[in-house]
């Protein structure tokens, strides 16, 4: 079995506001990452992913920074990080994302219209975070090579569902009677 299910079969299961998640290193930073899932999970989206002329890597903060970071170093891709503090300075962009559990401003600096970019993202949950950066990089004229998010987590409403992006995962996850189960071992395409 790979570690990316394994994994997931073992996380703990949390309740907050109603909206039932699984703890992972991948998308909590709990329990510990162990270097071998973070290759395996950097060898699949570079497997996975249309990298050809992509100019940049773009990711939200946080849990985006740890899988974006080590498929950067592994293609020479720049990284540009989604951030959740504004900085103010020239070309930066606000966008407000809303999730099934929390809503908050965030902030693009180093996105240029006419950049091709590939979005990376740790979980595909509600949709609604990857659904303001597709429309903020779109209002900045960027063109969006590919979306690749290592977890979706599917059942509940997916803002992406009609949009003109399709999300790429490495694996489908599903919260049944407090436990992980797995939908497709193989994600979208």
């Amino acid at each position: 079995m790979d570690q990316l299910k394994r994994s997931l079969l073992d996380a703990p299961i949390i309740e907050k506001n109603g909206y039932h998640y699984f703890v992972h290193p991948i998308s909590d930073g709990v329990p510990m990452l162990e270097p071998e899932l973070l290759r395996e999970i950097v060898i699949r989206i570079i497997r996975k992913a249309d990298l050809e002329d992509v100019d940049k890597i773009v990711t939200p903060a946080a849990m985006g920074i740890h899988i974006s970071t080590a498929v950067s170093l592994m293609t020479d891709i720049p990284l540009v990080v989604i951030r959740k503090r504004q900085y103010g300075l020239d070309g930066e962009v606000a966008l407000f994302q809303e999730t099934g559990y929390s809503e908050s401003e965030m902030y693009i600096n180093d996105v240029y219209e006419g950049d091709r970019v590939l979005v990376l993202d740790d979980v595909l949950s509600t949709g609604g975070t990857l659904k303001a950066i597709l429309g903020s990089l779109e209002d900045i004229g960027a063109d969006v090579v590919d979306l690749v998010a290592v977890i979706k987590k599917v059942g509940g409403e997916n803002a992406l569902e009609d949009a003109a992006y399709d999300a790429k995962t490495l694996i489908n996850v599903d919260v049944v009677d407090e436990e992980v189960v797995i939908v497709d071992e193989n994600g979208d395409d």
